[in-house]
């Protein structure tokens, strides 16, 4: 909670996810894998303006039309087939009501997302915490950066070990693991990058490993995820 409150008084709150709806958010939780958030609004806006933000209209659209429309997510054509498959189970098993999948408690939530080709450990929980509103902490590469360079994880701890670390030490609050994923995600991106991280202005520096590791060496210009890294606290 220490490192929280730091991030949120240095960034202030983050207003994640930006969406209208609920089916939103997952087709945003889909489109952004592998790719900026920036390249997700401009394919967002294209669906949008052809009526696409909707599983049914979205399902009976022509598949080259949704690819057209997400061409600037990358992998156009494999996640309009993602999100076709996930409007084809949604009208299938709960006839187009997302109230009556996320009405499912969370383990079950998550089976039935996973089981989805082309969805996987991190896009479920995006879509169980910030579509669903479930506490499910939402780990990404950013996540696994800035925690092990604080050193309270292993550089090698696996998606479930870092979501488990989180749980155990947080309430399960929908409200923080939404604020605190969001806050990780602007350090990673504003000051945490994985070469040249700016360590002088990070609100972490005085507690974070890595940032002691850089400032011994004299040069943080030469900082680029590669330094020796002391004992992690276990």
């Amino acid at each position: 909670m220490q490192i929280y409150n730091r991030l949120l008084d240095h960034f202030g709150p983050r207003h994640w996810w930006p969406a209208r709806t609920e089916f939103e958010v997952i087709v945003g939780a889909i489109l952004t894998q592998n790719v900026s958030w920036k390249n997700v609004e401009k394919a967002i806006c294209n669906l949008d303006r052809l009526g696409l933000l909707d599983p049914h209209r979205l399902l009976a659209a022509p598949l080259e039309v949704i690819a057209e429309a997400v061409l600037p997510t990358r992998y156009y054509r494999q996640k309009a087939e993602r999100l076709r498959g996930f409007c084809e189970f949604l009208l299938r098993e709960y006839q187009g009501e997302l109230t009556e999948l996320f009405s499912l408690d969370i383990a079950e939530l998550r089976e039935r997302l996973l089981a989805l080709k082309g969805i996987g450990k991190e896009t479920a929980d995006s879509i169980i915490l910030y579509a669903a509103g479930k506490p499910i902490f939402v780990v990404d590469a950013y996540t696994k950066r800035i925690f092990y360079r604080l050193g309270l994880i292993p550089e090698d701890a696996n998606y479930d070990r870092v979501q488990e670390f989180f749980m155990k030490h947080l309430p399960p609050e929908t409200g923080l693991y939404n604020e605190y994923h969001a806050l990780i995600d602007a350090l990673g991106n504003a000051l945490c990058a994985n070469r040249k991280p700016r360590c002088t202005v990070c609100p972490l520096a005085d507690i974070c490993d890595f940032c002691s590791d850089i400032s011994k060496s004299g040069n943080e210009s030469e900082a680029d995820g590669n330094v020796p890294r002391p004992d992690i606290r276990q």
